[in-house]
């Protein structure tokens, strides 16, 4: 699977492995979320001076919650609460955020704190069901479940890089769901949504903010189950998530730094919301401070 798209892929380069950035005020305010939302607690800030010199996650007073703190002061969300971590795979994960900064933060490539934000603050106030309904709303739009019907040379890539995926989830899930060359897209029985919304139900809040966000970036339900179920790697959703794209590049060329840059915001985004996912299911304790030399 892939050796067409990876090929393809090889002729319009590879995007550069980002660095990771981030916060907002002296008050300790988070950044941004990216998800999209509309909250007056939460305002669009891209970047600003960085403030602090040493970060350390801490064991919060709150059972079993950890804290991160920029020099002796704690940090709080967008919303005003006090940012906790549910576990400390996931406080390093957002303290490292913090801790690469150089001279200026820049909130928008700060996903993983992002995420923390979302889930703490939950600024749509919307309920896990609420949640999962919106995750599945693109199942009935799925990117691999639309096929076109020509030029005859993607009709074959998409049948030889989406159906072992599409196969997979059936197979594993044990459910339907077809594809189409219709602009309706294939009709999804109403039991494979069944067996899909138990499946999310099975998800804490947290996790199930990540595995929202990762389905959003590929627009793919089928994709972001694979990858969360480590059936495919990041790199491979990303690309069987713009397989057509990538096939129109192959074809007709692209203005590379573009290209190289929307790949890599893509990578990066869905790398995050995968990592999210898995740490908000860790569950450990903090015996020290981090980043201090």
């Amino acid at each position: 699977m892939l050796r067409n798209l990876v090929r393809l892929h090889s002729r319009v380069g590879h995007a550069l492995s980002p660095p990771i950035v981030c916060p907002r005020s002296q008050a300790l305010k988070l950044p941004l979320p990216l998800l999209s939302v509309n909250s007056k607690y939460y305002s669009i800030i891209t970047e600003r001076k960085k403030f602090y010199e040493d970060v350390s996650i801490s064991h919060g007073e709150a059972g079993g919650m950890f804290e991160i703190n920029l020099d002796q002061r704690k940090l709080k969300t967008p919303g005003g609460k006090l940012f906790t971590a549910p576990n400390e795979a996931l406080a390093i994960a957002v303290a490292n955020e913090w801790d690469t900064q150089k001279d200026t933060l820049k909130f928008y490539s700060m996903h993983m704190t992002t995420l923390c934000n979302t889930a703490l603050d939950n600024p749509t106030f919307r309920s896990k069901d609420q949640i999962i309904t919106a995750a599945l709303k693109y199942l009935e739009t799925d990117t691999i479940c639309y096929r076109v019907e020509e030029p005859p040379s993607l009709v074959e890539l998409q049948n030889n890089e989406w159906d072992p995926v599409l196969n997979w989830i059936e197979d594993g899930y044990n459910v339907v769901i077809g594809s189409s060359t219709n602009i309706l897209g294939p009709e999804i029985p109403q039991a494979t949504m069944n067996t899909f919304r138990q499946h999310l139900g099975s998800y804490n809040f947290w996790s199930l903010t990540g595995l929202e966000y990762v389905i959003t970036q590929l627009k793919s339900v089928v994709l972001a189950f694979a990858l969360i179920d480590k059936h495919i790697t990041v790199e491979q959703a990303v690309l069987l998530s713009r397989l057509e794209e990538e096939f129109q590049i192959g074809h007709w060329g692209n203005v590379e730094w573009a290209h190289d840059v929307d790949l890599y915001e893509l990578r990066a985004r869905t790398a995050a919301g995968a990592l999210f996912v898995h740490f908000s299911s860790e569950s450990s304790t903090v015996k020290r401070k981090l980043m201090q030399d």
